[in-house]
């Protein structure tokens, strides 16, 4: 089993000032060797590493812990598909072999059509030659644009994290689920169950306020196309590691048994490219 989308960082307090002072439980450092036995008590063999700060270093960061901990399987990592350099960036990187994709933080960008930028897809077209995926990270407003711009890349693998963030609190689905369908006609087009309990009621949750969303997921991808990601330590802020897991082992319960194992890693071994 593999969870495609978790953090590490050494908490910074300017760096990160998305993590306000009402987050406590996520104000700290967070190494593999604080995720290592999460993992081992929850059955989970290996892990994807997501950015969560927008520079190399933050890249350099994650390889480097990729490299000395095996069970790190891959990085996500950064760099500013924007430039005009942004080749040689891909190409110092391409001797890094656990580098296996690029995300940018598009949810913070106040342009809503920001991924349709002219520049931006520069970037995402250089992306091919070196073998390397993207993450989608975006709101909800921004999901037309995310549907023109997989369009504009038929070939290039892409994966929506967090079914983009939709409002589980209330459970409204109308325009999130249109356009979650038109992106799951995009064969190239994955998504990652992950990053919803923190999207939903932090304090009161409950397993069913996900159902609804989740039917939408599977009918429009399929289970060849969805990954397990627990947005640790991210998800603390709502539920422990188990709890979180336990949403999706329970919601895909219903599947065949090797359909949940696609889910619960086969997918994401593929997507990325895990050794």
């Amino acid at each position: 089993m593999i969870d495609a989308h978790q953090h590490f960082w050494n908490f910074d307090p300017i760096r990160d000032a998305w993590i306000t002072e009402d987050m406590g439980v996520i104000r700290k450092d967070f190494l593999p060797a604080d995720l290592a036995p999460v993992l081992q008590a929850n059955g989970i063999t290996g892990c994807v590493a997501v950015q969560a700060d927008q520079s190399e270093a933050e890249t350099d960061f994650l390889l480097q812990l990729a490299a000395e901990n095996p069970f790190v399987k891959g990085v996500v990592g950064w760099v500013d598909l924007k430039a005009v350099n942004v080749q040689e960036r891909l190409a110092h990187y391409a001797q890094f072999p656990l580098l296996k994709g690029i995300r940018h933080i598009v949810q913070g960008e106040p342009d809503r059509n920001f991924l349709l930028r002219e520049d931006f897809g520069r970037g995402i077209a250089a992306l091919a030659a070196f073998g390397l995926t993207y993450d989608i990270l975006i709101y909800p407003h921004q999901l037309p644009a995310a549907v023109e711009f997989v369009k504009k890349f038929p070939n290039q693998p892409m994966v929506l994290d967090h079914l983009a963030k939709p409002d589980f609190e209330t459970g409204e689905l109308k325009g999130w689920e249109q356009h979650i369908r038109a992106l799951g006609k995009q064969q190239n087009v994955y998504c990652k169950l992950s990053g919803m309990v923190t999207e939903a009621d932090i304090q009161h949750w409950k397993k069913e306020d996900f159902t609804p969303f989740l039917d939408v997921a599977l009918e429009a991808f399929g289970p060849q196309r969805l990954m397990f990601g627990s947005d640790w330590p991210v998800c603390l802020l709502a539920a422990d590691y188990a709890q979180v897991k336990d949403i999706v082992t329970d919601y895909i319960s219903r599947l065949s048994a090797a359909e949940q194992a696609q889910i619960m890693g086969g997918n994401a071994i593929e997507f990325y490219k895990l050794a």
